[in-house]
């Protein structure tokens, strides 16, 4: 399996799809401290050196040599027709998505959407953005959605529709990372439903994080049921 590349950013290091509004204090590097790009809360140095992704299978975003379809994906194809990752889930990715997911860090989210939203500019669009959704009663714990809080600026940065609402979950599950693979696909077997006729024929749904890909198509084949032609995976960090 080729090893991923920390290829140059796909997003002009001198601002990009940055914020629209000019900043009211002079942006800091999230990662360093050092004095951010413009309208980016990112230095050039750590803007390059994040763990950007390399060629990575075009259904699971799993590196592979030259982007070619992994052996799994062609023996069994899963229910997302692409899947485009920004980064491989490396360091400082392990550090910023987690500060984003877990503590509230508003910045670190708005920061890897302009990162996603440089990255994915060139991929083929979908008609809507759905972001994968909490179950409520996680969502009134932590208080906002750490997909949604990707969303929100990908889809205001690349000029698309976010459907809120329609895609949603039947039932509270266990946190995916307390479990293995099996466990995992066991655990999130009919958690969604989706409104029939409520999204057009191509959709992209938005997540933090793909690791086997479980939530993912568990979301997909409900959107599928719901009478949705296309779904495609626009994921901030793919594991490796």
């Amino acid at each position: 399996m080729a090893a991923p590349v920390n290829r140059s950013p796909p997003v002009p290091v001198d601002g990009g799809p940055a914020c629209p509004a000019p900043w009211l204090f002079p942006p800091t590097c999230l990662v360093c401290g050092e004095p951010g790009l413009q309208g980016r809360d990112l230095c050039r140095a750590c803007l390059a050196a994040l763990p950007w992704q390399g060629p990575a299978c075009p259904r699971c975003a799993l590196p592979t040599a030259e982007g070619r379809m992994c052996a799994t994906c062609r023996r069994q194809p899963p229910p997302l027709a692409a899947v485009h990752a920004t980064f491989a889930y490396l360091f400082p990715l392990d550090r910023l998505l987690p500060r984003l997911k877990f503590h509230a860090d508003l910045a670190a989210g708005r920061v890897l959407a302009q990162c996603m939203a440089g990255a994915l500019a060139a991929v083929e669009r979908p008609q809507a953005l759905v972001a994968i959704p909490l179950h409520p009663a996680r969502l009134r714990r932590r208080g906002y959605d750490q997909a949604r809080e990707l969303a929100a600026p990908l889809a205001r940065l690349l000029g698309l529709p976010l459907r809120e609402g329609a895609l949603w979950r039947t039932r509270a599950t266990t946190a995916q990372s307390q479990l293995d693979a099996a466990a995992r696909r066991r655990n999130l077997a009919e958690a969604f439903a989706a409104a029939p006729g409520a999204l057009p024929a191509h959709v992209a749904l938005v997540d933090d994080v793909m690791t086997t890909g479980a939530t993912l198509h568990a979301a997909a084949r409900a959107l599928h049921a719901a009478g949705v032609a296309r779904v495609d995976a626009w994921v901030c960090a793919r594991a490796v």
